[in-house]
């Protein structure tokens, strides 16, 4: 699509990754509609970890997008005074298999147990040794979203929530705007950035999307302040502290079986959570629940214009907190600027062939 001042963009969907998109197009001067079919931030971005994991293999496709992860979401603390990151570290170890560092080593380093319970001093069984990012952070994944919509809306963007994408208008071939509940918008673009409900927008335009939902269960727990100073991540336990205090979990859903219940994992959880970490007086469970990750087929994000129809672009991955401020950035340069982003080619829709 060729550079056009001003143009108008839908950006469907008001998680991270849309928020983000939608910001980084204000501000390189779109005339942006943010149209959520819920409420913004409800979907799987509330009930994510919210870990910058910015770790990555030489053959991960998003390396680079990654590695970008901390430098873009400094950028936007300095941008954005209600973005507030937990710059705290984190501590990986005890897995079957741990990524290996990134080739240029930056950031991510083997450390002793005297270093470990330095670092963790809580910790009932520190290992030998383990991989210590101190760069890593993590973040209220719910408000980030919101200083993202807020600084969208300082540009200029306009917010609709509980309004709910129909169709599309325009040709078979050519999209010109969303037909709504609350009726037709057009745009010169329509970015779609819903998720898992991306695949029910594009099988409206007759494109089948290579995107799985991936169940994975979110903890939050009452606990005493303090237990863990960063994200601790081993073969018992996924954990950090929220900027609230509370303890958050992550953990893998297994089915639905009656004993594989959130409520019953979070039990269980916290009994692992107890037999690492001294100072669990008390663990409450506060929320327990599914959220559906929007996983590409073969894990790369899914990024770039829908092929064989103009008007139409993709952006949906997993992890989508980590990458939503470097995608944001790309996608809003590529999109206003009409050049290609080389960082963004190994994510291209095409490489599926229908």
């Amino acid at each position: 699509m060729n550079n056009i001042p001003g143009m108008n963009v839908v950006v469907v969907g008001a998680g991270i990754v849309g928020a983000s998109v939608a910001y980084h197009l204000s501000c390189q001067g779109a005339q942006v509609t943010i149209v959520e079919a819920g409420h913004v931030a409800s979907g799987v971005t509330s009930t994510s970890f919210a870990w910058i994991n910015t770790t990555y293999s030489d053959a991960d496709p998003a390396a680079a997008l990654r590695a970008a992860a901390v430098s873009d979401y400094r950028r936007l603390e300095a941008q954005l005074p209600d973005l507030h990151i937990q710059w705290t570290g984190s501590l990986t170890y005890g897995l079957p298999e741990v990524p290996a560092a990134p080739a240029t080593g930056r950031g991510i380093s083997t450390v002793s147990r005297a270093q470990i319970l330095t670092l963790e001093p809580n910790l009932k069984h520190p290992p030998a040794q383990a991989n210590h990012s101190p760069e890593e952070g993590a973040l209220n994944a719910v408000a980030a979203t919101w200083a993202l919509i807020k600084g969208a809306q300082a540009q200029g963007a306009r917010l609709l929530e509980q309004t709910q994408v129909e169709g599309f208008t325009g040709t078979a071939d050519k999209v010109s705007g969303v037909k709504t509940t609350h009726g037709v918008i057009d745009a010169d673009l329509v970015v779609l950035a819903a998720g898992t409900g991306t695949t029910l927008l594009t099988d409206m335009l007759g494109y089948p999307l290579a995107l799985d939902a991936s169940p994975a269960i979110y903890i939050r727990y009452h606990s005493p302040p303090h237990l863990v100073r960063g994200i601790i991540y081993n073969a018992a336990m996924e954990v950090r502290h929220a900027d609230d205090s509370s303890l958050l979990a992550a953990e893998d859903y297994l089915d639905d079986a009656a004993d594989h219940q959130p409520n019953v994992i979070a039990l269980r959880t916290a009994e692992a959570i107890r037999a690492e970490l001294h100072g669990v007086v008390s663990l409450d469970v506060e929320q327990a629940c599914v959220g559906f990750r929007p996983i590409p087929k073969d894990g790369a994000p899914l990024v770039g214009f829908l092929p064989g129809i103009s008007g139409v672009y993709v952006c949906v991955m997993h992890p989508g907190v980590t990458l939503a401020a470097t995608v944001g950035r790309l996608v809003g340069m590529e999109i206003t600027r009409g050049t290609p982003s080389p960082d963004l080619e190994p994510c291209r829709l095409g490489r599926f062939r229908r």
